[in-house]
């Protein structure tokens, strides 16, 4: 009986979140095409004209110190004896 019963629920449960997908599924895509619309239709971006021969640097890497050491210390070459 209590197999029963599970199954019963098991396919209860499924019924009633297909339907709240079909429900809200659609709801939802609607929202995102809308506020995709609402994005498309402002003003369009475009880049920044710059003038010509102007320079700009988005990234500069941080500089090493010059004054620190190297934390493993100094390599030695070895050879094997057998």
């Amino acid at each position: 009986m209590p197999l029963i019963k599970f199954i019963f629920i098991a396919i209860l449960v499924l019924w009633v979140i297909r339907i709240l997908i079909r429900l809200l599924l659609p709801m939802l895509f609607n929202n995102l095409a809308s506020k995709m619309q609402q994005q498309a239709s402002g003003q369009p971006q475009q880049p920044k004209r710059k003038p010509e021969g102007s320079i700009s640097i988005d990234y500069m890497p941080p500089k090493p110190d010059q004054g620190k050491t190297d934390k493993l210390g100094d390599f030695v070459d070895y050879e094997e004896v057998k």
